[in-house]
């Protein structure tokens, strides 16, 4: 219950009171910040048509940084949840619990396309700095200043 609040309380989900799509709710013990939910997306899945998006390779990029002094890795915060459903598609992300019916107002994890959308947005957002100055793997970004003290400058 208390994920529930937390995740209302962040306008992440809202109340809804009917949806043809509704998914079960799995709740994960997860370390140290207590219970997490996941939702079981699998049906909504399969009716999804696949986002055609290229993933950038995960080896290039962990190779492109073997010449670099200081690389800098950022994890990004709440990443697929920065993205705004839309309005008319609320409805079909729909979960059930014992304290309520609830939609995702955020692109949620487990979707068949989340981790596609967020890699076009951020590749959109960051077009004139990929491959110059960082490297964008869905949720993480490398930094990949060559000397220090041009690294520190930047924090």
């Amino acid at each position: 219950k208390e994920e529930l609040e937390r995740l209302l309380a962040t306008g992440f989900i809202k109340p809804i009171d009917y949806s043809e799509w509704i998914s079960n709710v799995v709740p994960v013990q997860k370390k140290p910040v207590g219970i997490i939910i996941f939702t079981d997306f699998r049906d909504i899945n399969k009716a999804c048509p696949k986002y055609d998006f290229p993933f950038p390779n995960i080896d290039m990029i962990v190779n492109s940084t073997v010449r670099y002094e200081i690389p800098s890795l950022m994890a990004e915060f709440l990443g697929y949840n920065q993205i705004k459903i839309e309005k008319e598609d609320q409805h079909k992300m729909t979960f059930t619990t014992p304290w309520g019916t609830f939609c995702y107002q955020v692109i949620p994890f487990g979707l068949k396309n989340s981790g596609v959308t967020y890699q076009r947005e951020m590749t959109v957002i960051f077009h004139d700095m990929l491959h110059k100055i960082m490297k964008d793997y869905v949720d993480n970004i490398l930094g990949n200043k060559r000397q220090e003290k041009t690294t520190l400058k930047c924090c």
